[in-house]
């Protein structure tokens, strides 16, 4: 039932432009990290579950860039890339305001760079990658056997081949310890 649950969920979810369609609730995505698994819920029901490998260093909130671990917080998918280098990849919204904030105080980046990923988080869109924070945190393919990332979150490319078609941008993300 479920196996055909999923390709009816992916049509009434995604237009042909890969965004969501306005009659139709976005799905959601949890990640947990300490149980290596993402969930797909779709009206508070989890449709999928996927293993999934995580940062070098799996313990903790990414602080900054180079930091080898995965974020924690709620996000959305931003980017979707279909030419990923691992497989295909849906890039994430981190840095938050959250984290600007943290690293403004921490004058990891100075208060443009801050300002400019608030603005971004406003308007929805992709916030600056290219802080002291690190960024270009993505969920993507290339395999879910180990943690090996600088910070994103892996999956077995066929499952992330389903997942891909599943969600849209300004799906919800929610990583938690």
């Amino acid at each position: 039932m479920r196996r055909l649950l999923l390709p009816m969920l992916a049509l009434t979810l995604l237009s042909a432009t890969g965004t969501a369609s306005a009659a139709e609730p976005l799905p959601r995505i949890l990640v947990l990290k300490a149980e290596r698994r993402l969930e797909l819920h779709r009206d508070d029901q989890v449709v999928k579950t996927y293993r999934v490998g995580l940062g070098n260093t799996p313990t903790g909130a990414k602080q900054r860039q180079g930091d080898g671990r995965t974020p924690e917080g709620t996000y959305y998918v931003c980017v979707k890339n279909p030419q990923s280098k691992f497989h295909l990849s849906l890039g994430l919204s981190y840095p938050t305001p959250a984290d600007a904030a943290r690293g403004l105080k921490a004058k990891l980046i100075t208060r443009s760079e801050h300002d400019a990923i608030v603005a971004a988080h406003k308007k929805h869109v992709t916030p600056p990658w290219n802080t002291a924070l690190g960024g270009e945190v993505f969920i993507h393919g290339n395999g879910s056997g180990s943690d090996w990332t600088l910070g994103c979150i892996a999956l077995d490319d066929a499952d992330m081949t389903e997942l891909y078609a599943l969600v849209a941008k300004g799906t919800p993300v929610e990583i938690r310890p």
